[in-house]
């Protein structure tokens, strides 16, 4: 188990909330499905499972919450 940062959360058009992370030990940026939207009819955007970063960006919404 790795320490994260979180950096932000955003809606994507499907309705899922995704968080992004930074891992510590190595700088990369995760991005997890926090919350599958209800009406969401794609089986990739499962709770709690990663997601490609590229998948993520589909979305024109800006980060709703930004952590410090």
């Amino acid at each position: 188990m790795s320490l994260v940062r979180l950096l932000g959360f955003r809606t994507l058009a499907c309705g899922c909330v995704i968080g992004r992370y930074r891992e510590l030990a190595t700088s990369r940026e995760l991005t997890y499905i926090e919350e599958k939207g209800s009406a969401c009819e794609m089986y990739g955007h499962r709770r709690n499972h990663t997601i490609a970063t590229d998948r993520a960006a589909l979305s024109p919404e800006p980060l709703s919450i930004r952590a410090s």
